[in-house]
């Protein structure tokens, strides 16, 4: 018998592109399968969403992915989710993801190529902009790297340090947040080979290395971590797509098991998952092989809180599709859908 409690999850979505906003859900702990609740559709583009516990609260977090930018909080206590303060501008062009740390949100404006610091009060609404860090630099594609693109920012493990990822500048920057001023300071900056397109990383559980998913060319650069000195370094890289692959794909998101020895990879365009394996050092990743995601142009790739199922936010098929995970080989097994229009984005309770 498995876990027979029920979960809550939460969905953003496009709204310019037919999407209802935030979806509300609960998840199956038997079967995984997810039941909306409800929705909001309070901002434009919630394309990506961050949970927070704020004075014993969870409080949701949303980005307006619209050339404007902005940031909202919802109240997620009942069925369905509930706007929790005005939203505020981010100063800086369609922001794809942010991060709570120390008090504050942070969002990665891939349009503007920045990093904005927001304050958050005492129940957790974010006020004005506090600071924003620009990015500067560009990279070889002419199409997607004319100039910086922040796609990510994730605290390491220790909350020392916040990495932002840029695609436009192939570099993750390295910086510290000052908690009293809300203002970001850059540390230090990481060049990846030119080209790569970084979008997402992910650290491994025992925090000495850092996995960067590339999205214009379909690999995965491992990378050492000091988190005593905020140092990233590069070490190699590995495909996440069999060789002789037709079609151009687009790599999305990267999760890391719980136990540090797979990875799995959203690829676009390819429309797959990718199993690949961490070796004991950490620092040899290998693919071994890839299943589809179950729709089409999967934008988001979650692991549930128990480890044993994988999510993925099929954007223009319109749907989340959920997966059991084969302990022993990490290999997905698709289990059932929900529909959920121009979906991009999921996130557990």
């Amino acid at each position: 018998m498995g876990d027979q409690s029920t979960g809550r999850a939460f969905i953003g979505s496009f709204t310019s592109a037919g999407g209802r906003g935030i979806l509300a859900v609960t998840v199956d702990g038997a079967t995984g399968a997810l039941t909306e609740t409800g929705a909001s559709d309070a901002i434009a583009d919630p394309s990506y969403l961050a949970l927070a516990p704020i004075a014993a609260n969870p409080v949701l977090y949303a980005v307006s992915e619209t050339a404007e930018g902005a940031v909202a909080a919802f109240d997620v206590s009942g069925a369905s989710p509930r706007q929790h303060g005005a939203r505020v501008p981010v100063c800086g062009a369609g922001p794809t993801h942010l991060t709570v740390l120390d008090g504050h949100l942070l969002t990665a404006n891939y349009g503007s190529g920045s990093t904005s610091v927001l304050p958050l009060d005492d129940e957790g609404r974010p006020e004005p902009v506090s600071g924003v860090l620009q990015h500067e630099g560009s990279g070889p594609d002419p199409d997607r790297q004319r100039g910086p693109h922040a796609h990510q920012v994730v605290a390491d493990p220790t909350g020392r340090w916040v990495l932002g990822v840029d695609l436009g500048t192939d570099t993750v920057h390295v910086c510290t947040l000052d908690a009293k001023a809300g203002e970001l300071t850059l540390h230090g900056e990481t060049a990846l080979r030119p080209g790569t397109g970084p979008r997402h990383l992910v650290f491994h559980p025992a925090g000495t290395h850092v996995y960067v998913l590339n999205e214009l060319q379909p690999t995965v650069t491992v990378c050492r971590w000091d988190g005593a000195t905020g140092r990233l370094e590069p070490i190699g890289e590995a495909p996440v797509l069999p060789e002789g692959v037709p079609q151009r794909a687009y790599p999305s998101e990267i999760v890391v098991s719980p136990d540090g020895t797979r990875l799995w990879v959203a690829n676009r365009g390819h429309d797959s998952i990718a199993v690949l394996a961490v070796d004991e050092s950490r620092e040899r990743v290998e693919l071994t092989t890839t299943v589809p995601c179950g729709g089409h142009w999967p934008r988001d790739l979650k692991l549930d809180p128990a480890g044993r199922r994988l999510y993925v936010a099929n954007e223009r098929s319109g749907s989340v599709a959920w997966f059991d995970v084969d302990p022993a080989s990490g290999v997905p097994r698709w289990a059932g859908s929900l529909d959920a229009p121009a979906a991009s984005c999921i996130v557990f309770a």
